[in-house]
């Protein structure tokens, strides 16, 4: 049975959000508890260094292979049994890793284990979104986002800890566990927010829908702002363990350390947008963090050309330019998924997970070979180039969304001068 939309939060309706913000934890710990060992797994498998930004590569490629399916089943069967199953599957992909004995096969089971991501946004966001209004949905999205970046910013300490105590293998026990609890609280509280039509799924219906969700530039445009946001932060946690502790003779401990300000400047980002919500027009706070955006990553590129401890200037950088991301993500997502009517919101929501998931692991990638080209100044030019773009492409999208929303109330006050 398809459930109502809540206007205002409250402790009851939040258990579903919470219980799903646990799982979506979870596979980012995957991600960021897994960083700092990746030298440790290097080493284990007698294979060069450079093979560590692989895993992260590989973890985002996973998060684009079956959003297509996800998302669109999930709009015929419903959302709730779709997600429940990837929360399962999800479980069993981690504790898999005790089974592998190669980089190669390491590899291999991080794409399994990204396809994890392709359930959070394909079908559980998609899911929250239908659950609250407007208002209401961007004030939980960027409050659950704070509670998933606890997992970048203890991640890389917890991960650093627990090699000091237990094989890296067993970081994945605990996340399996984690996605265990997650499922027992959705099945509990999740509700079903749409109306399955149990339709078949033929692949030509299928393609045709994403032909009409990707021949809308407003769609593609609107979706594009979301990886553009995230890259610079994203490159930062894939290139991080080499920057700071290969080549800056940071320790592990160190390194984790200086991942707390930058996910703290993310955190206070999404706590901002919660309590501007309902006080801005919806789609200014992207407009302001611009400003901490572009500047935050001017700060990291000065450092770097100019200082001879750069890692300091980058990770203030870095900071003022998720603070920023903070205050805009949450209103994008809402944005590009009500962006285009052109299919069911599972599908739309999948589209906007490949073309996510695509961008980031094409971007970590082009971080990755520019780094081993140019070095540090490589990196910071790359950081800019993708927030600028952005900025070209968010003032647009915002702009023509701020000013349909304006219009029917604009409308509204020429009819009751009219009347008067």
């Amino acid at each position: 049975m398809q459930s109502s939309k809540h206007a205002t939060l409250t402790w009851s309706n939040l258990l579903f959000p919470l219980a799903l913000v646990l799982f979506e934890f979870a596979v980012y710990i995957c991600n960021d508890m897994v960083q700092p060992a990746m030298l440790s797994v290097t080493r284990e498998f007698m294979v060069d260094a450079a093979w560590a930004p692989a895993s992260m590569t590989a973890f985002l490629a996973g998060g684009a292979l079956l959003a297509w399916l996800t998302g669109p089943l999930s709009d015929r069967i419903g959302r709730r049994p779709v997600l429940l199953f990837g929360v399962g599957y999800f479980a069993i992909t981690c504790l898999a890793t005790y089974l592998v004995s190669s980089i190669e096969a390491f590899i291999a089971l991080r794409v399994l284990q990204g396809i994890g991501l392709c359930f959070i946004n394909a079908v559980g966001y998609a899911s929250l979104q239908e659950s609250f209004e407007e208002s209401a949905a961007v004030r939980v999205t960027a409050l659950m986002a704070n509670v998933a970046l606890i997992a970048p910013l203890v991640g890389p300490l917890a991960g650093a800890a627990l090699l000091e105590l237990a094989p890296w293998r067993s970081g994945f026990l605990f996340i399996a566990g984690l996605s265990l609890l997650s499922l027992l609280g959705l099945m509990w509280k999740m509700p079903e927010t749409v109306a399955p039509s149990h339709e078949r799924l033929p692949l030509s219906n299928m393609g045709r829908d994403y032909l009409k969700v990707f021949g809308q530039s407003r769609f593609v445009l609107s979706a594009l702002c979301i990886p553009l946001l995230a890259l610079p932060l994203m490159g930062w946690i894939a290139l991080s363990p080499v920057l700071l502790v290969r080549d800056l003779h940071m320790s592990a401990v160190e390194y984790g350390l200086m991942q707390i300000p930058v996910f703290g400047g993310l955190i206070a980002g999404n706590l901002a947008l919660a309590v501007v919500a309902d006080r801005w027009p919806l789609g200014r706070s992207a407009l302001v963090g611009m400003w901490p955006i572009v500047g935050g990553l001017l700060l990291m590129a000065g450092g770097i050309m100019l200082s001879a401890t750069p890692q300091y200037w980058m990770a203030a950088g870095m900071t003022l330019m998720a603070f920023g991301e903070g205050l805009a993500f949450g209103v994008l997502y809402r944005f590009a998924l009500m962006s285009s009517d052109a299919a069911g919101r599972g599908t739309i929501s999948a589209s906007m997970s490949m073309l996510s998931m695509a961008g980031y692991a094409l971007g970590i990638e082009l971080f990755r070979q520019v780094y081993q080209a140019a070095g540090l100044a490589g990196y910071a030019v790359v950081a800019l180039s993708f927030s600028l773009a952005y900025v070209v492409v968010a003032r647009r999208m915002v702009g023509i969304a701020m000013a349909e929303r304006a219009a029917p109330a604009v409308e509204e006050g020429k009819l009751a001068s009219q009347g008067a």
